[in-house]
Order: structure tokens, then C-alpha cells, then sequence
């Protein structure tokens, strides 16, 4: 028996890159999927955005391990938004067993905080904690009802330490893994679990599409050719994280063998923040 066969995992941010390597990763644990993503581009953000046809195409992915698929276009900035999907996600599969709080932004970055507009500010705040927040607030009520669901929220290394010209991002993945916390309290009477994830430099894979971490380093003005080699340099590992290794321990919070566990947080970092 696979470790997920019977439960419905809703993950944002799965047309490409890490929400991608989550999704197929939960298929094959014998998930049913609801995969979200806001599916255009943002103003303000510098950088394209996933696509309708990169979500539709992790989508043939995970039906490819026998999985039933929904997809939905949603900007987690849109309670209404986020509210439909979950009522879909009900309607089509009776519940949503385990959500993915993945989708997040890198930039705007690259500044020191003085020079961070209001509305960078807002934005990045907007779509990497609020974002959570409202995910939480449409599917909590409902597995505290069943008595039972896994929350996951993909923070980073950036939730645990500094990062320069980042206050925006190191901000709201801070205050993820408090939201994390603090919600893990107010659920758990009802075992319902939350927990966080926090994956450090993780490659960017062709084949998921990812450019996460392409465009950090444009953020800090590292050349895009000699990147990976500039992110190792910090690894004490002596290697970047990839984005298997993040859906591993996604699956595993998931799974049963996480019963116990809430409040968590589970870095994948290769050590980067243990020093």
C-alpha cells in the first residue's frame, strides 16, 4: 500500500518547480491531486510565472502514476479565489486531506530595506505569508471537522536566518514558521498537524521548469552561468539541494509515520543552517 492512497493533497504554486516535484511525488504515493497556481504573471514581480499549460502538463504527470487530477487557477492574494478551489476540491474528491502551502515568490529583491517600496513590500508579504494564511483559513475548519489533516507550508533557510538585500522575503518566511507554530497549537486538540519545511539553494531541474534559483542570484547580481557554482561555495555538503529531496520530506509529513509530528520544522538544507 502506498504511503498516500486514499487522501486528496491540494498543492499551490504546481505548475512547475518545487509544487511540480511535490505533486508527482505525492502521485506516486498513490495521492489524488488538486493542483493550484496562479498561472500568469504578476506585476511586480520580475520574472515570468508559471503558465495554464505548465500546470496542465504537471497534471498529465501525476495522472501518468494513476492519479485522479483537478486543476484550478487561483492568486492565493484572492480569499474568494482561494475559498473556490477548496469548495471544488470538496465537491470533487469530499475533502482535502493534506495541503501544500508552496507557492511564493522570490523577488522583488535585491535591496537594502530602506530602498524596499511599500508595494514590494506588500507584495512579497502578500503572496509568501498571507498567501498561507488564507489557505489555512479555507481548509482548517473543515479537517478539524473530520478530525483529522496535514498542513505543510514550504518556508526556506531565509525563515531561519538573514539574508542581505532579502529583508522582504527573510520577513515573510519568518513569519510562516510562526504561523506554523502557532496554528500547530491551535489545531492539534483536533489532530489536525502543521509543519514546515525549509529547503535551502535548491537546483533548478529542466525538467520541472524551476527558475527559483536563477532568479535569486539575479537578485544578487551573480552571474546566471556561474551560479549553482557560487551557491555550492556555502554548502556544507559540498552540493545544492534538489527538489526530490524537499517532496521527500513533504510526503513524509504527509504520511502516518509523521503522526506525532506538528510544529515542526524540517529543514533541507544540506546543513547551511546549522553553522
Amino acid at each position: 500500500m502506498t504511503r498516500l492512497h486514499g487522501r486528496t493533497v491540494l498543492v499551490t504554486g504546481a505548475a512547475r518547480g518545487l509544487g511540480r516535484a511535490v505533486a508527482e511525488a505525492c502521485a506516486r504515493e498513490g495521492a489524488d491531486l488538486v493542483l493550484t497556481d496562479i498561472a500568469r504573471n504578476l506585476p511586480g514581480v520580475p520574472y515570468p510565472l508559471g503558465t495554464t499549460s505548465q500546470l496542465e502538463h504537471t497534471a498529465d504527470l501525476c495522472r501518468q502514476h494513476g492519479a485522479a487530477v483537478l486543476t484550478r487557477r487561483a492568486d492565493v492574494r484572492d480569499q474568494a479565489a482561494v475559498d473556490a478551489v477548496v469548495t471544488d476540491a470538496a465537491d470533487r474528491f469530499g475533502a482535502v486531506d493534506v495541503l501544500v502551502n508552496n507557492a511564493g515568490i522570490a523577488a522583488p529583491s535585491g535591496q537594502p530595506v530602506h530602498d524596499i517600496g511599500a508595494d514590494d513590500w506588500q507584495l512579497m508579504l502578500d503572496v509568501d505569508l498571507s498567501g498561507s494564511y488564507r489557505m489555512i483559513r479555507a481548509v482548517a475548519g473543515r479537517m478539524m471537522q473530520r478530525r483529522r489533516g496535514s498542513i505543510i507550508n514550504i518556508s526556506s533557510t531565509a525563515g531561519l536566518v538573514g539574508y542581505r538585500h532579502f529583508a522582504a522575503y527573510v520577513a515573510a518566511k519568518h513569519g510562516l514558521i510562526g504561523l506554523t507554530r502557532a496554528a500547530a497549537l491551535d489545531y492539534a486538540p483536533y489532530r489536525v498537524r502543521v509543519n514546515a519545511v525549509c529547503p535551502g539553494s535548491v537546483r533548478d531541474d529542466a525538467r520541472l521548469e524551476g527558475t527559483m534559483l536563477a532568479q535569486i542570484a539575479r537578485s544578487l547580481d551573480v552571474p546566471v552561468a556561474e551560479h549553482e557554482v557560487t551557491f555550492v561555495r556555502d554548502q556544507p555538503m559540498n552540493a545544492l539541494v534538489e527538489a526530490a529531496d524537499v517532496a521527500g520530506a513533504v510526503v513524509w509529513l504527509a504520511a502516518d509515520e509523521a503522526r506525532h509530528v506538528t510544529g515542526s520544522v524540517v529543514t533541507v538544507d544540506g546543513g547551511f543552517s546549522a553553522r
